[in-house]
């Protein structure tokens, strides 16, 4: 079973649709009670750091999160991997704290967002060479975590993972088949 979290800033439609082609049964909730029995818990989300965050506050599910975080495989998607990191300059909001670094604005010469296809590089095969889709404006300022990097005038961390902890900066839910297959892969401990 997947948890998806419920705090109203994720792409959760999409989400869903990506699990359902992939024969997946979910659960869409905030509630620790709900979650607890699920093997994988995805962190969707779409908008902007210090408002996610604050959300999360007032919901008082941190440290559920936390708690989830520590037994489940925890995959956190777009705003949901930035999420894990330390803290961000969007808001100038603390994070999770589930990857260590911090979240920055893109600085390169293309436009911002970066917003389309890009190709990924990787030591994975499954991974490497790979194109999906992005819509970001902030990104992690390290891949000291990195299994996956794309370039657009700087490196970006595209996947990053740490013991059961996995972020995709990137939409897999967007990115067609190959994207779906990713979150497979995310979701069976294959990245």
């Amino acid at each position: 079973m997947i948890g998806i979290i419920d705090y109203s800033l994720g792409n959760i439609q999409n989400i869903k649709n990506a699990l359902e082609k992939l024969g997946y049964e979910y659960i869409l909730s905030s509630k620790y009670e709900d979650l607890k029995h699920c093997d994988v818990i995805l962190l969707p989300g779409v908008g902007h750091f210090g408002n996610a965050m604050e959300t999360i506050g007032r919901l008082d599910i941190k440290e559920d999160l936390l708690a989830l975080a520590e037994t489940k495989r925890f995959i956190g998607i777009c705003l949901g991997m930035q999420l894990l990191f330390e803290e961000s300059e969007e808001g100038n909001a603390k994070g999770l704290g589930l990857l260590p670094g911090r979240i920055i604005r893109m600085e390169t010469p293309h436009p911002v967002p970066h917003l389309g296809w890009n190709t990924l590089s990787s030591q994975n095969p499954q991974l490497d060479s790979k194109d999906v889709y992005f819509v970001h404006s902030f990104m992690a300022e390290s891949t000291e975590t990195a299994v996956a990097t794309a370039e657009y005038g700087v490196t970006i961390p595209a996947v990053v993972k740490k013991d059961n902890i996995i972020g995709i900066q990137f939409h897999p839910e967007k990115s067609g088949d190959l994207g779906v297959d990713m979150l497979k892969l995310a979701i069976e401990g294959g990245l």
